[in-house]
């Protein structure tokens, strides 16, 4: 049923979550994944847009190689993995990747910020459910 499956990671407990039922979806369905780390470039751990943006760009690479690693780390069944990372705003770009990789399913977690930050941003779960043009797996 699936042949390409989106899965955006963040390093939350969420979204390792939504891995985990990626691979066992992917493994049933011989579907391969594509792993989505995806930038915010407006606040990296406190470091403001201002300052050096190498040093953010670093910082923003840094992490998604590590969260993508770790869902590399769980593939211990033999799925096939690809990997991308993009900047931008993560709910947009999920969707852009969705239609330019002709993804049959996205799964994510469903939050992956807590607090204040989700409250003014609003949930990429929700903004995903809401546009995709492909069926959303939202885990919790």
């Amino acid at each position: 049923m699936y042949k390409k499956i989106l899965v955006p990671t963040d390093g939350s407990d969420f979204a390792k979550d939504a891995q985990l039922h990626a691979l066992f979806l992917a493994k049933v369905s011989g579907a391969e994944i594509i792993a989505l780390s995806v930038s915010e470039n407006h606040f990296i751990n406190g470091i403001s847009v201002s300052e050096e943006i190498e040093q953010i760009n670093q910082i923003l690479e840094d992490r998604c190689k590590k969260d993508l690693q770790e869902f590399e780390d769980m593939n211990d069944e033999g799925v096939k993995i690809s990997s991308v990372i993009k900047e931008g705003s993560p709910a947009k770009t999920i969707l852009e990747v969705a239609e330019e990789e002709d993804i049959d399913l996205i799964v994510i977690g469903s939050s992956g910020k807590s607090g204040f930050d989700r409250f003014i941003l609003g949930s990429v779960s929700d903004k995903v459910v809401n546009a995709a043009k492909c069926p959303v797996l939202v885990v919790h």
